[in-house]
């Protein structure tokens, strides 16, 4: 278990953490199963990810 994604505003201050999921879930169906990247685009707020 891992927790895969992490938010933080530009000055580092925690926005949300996702629940963790297993190890072997990778990044962008873990941001999809938490809804990261339809809530951003509702927001029309820009990310970086890696």
């Amino acid at each position: 278990m891992n927790v895969q994604a992490v938010l933080t505003d530009p000055f580092g201050r925690l926005l949300w953490a996702t629940p963790a999921l297993p190890g072997s879930t990778h990044d962008l169906p873990a941001a999809r199963t938490h809804g990261i990247i339809d809530a951003l685009a509702d927001a029309r707020l820009k990310c970086w990810a890696d």
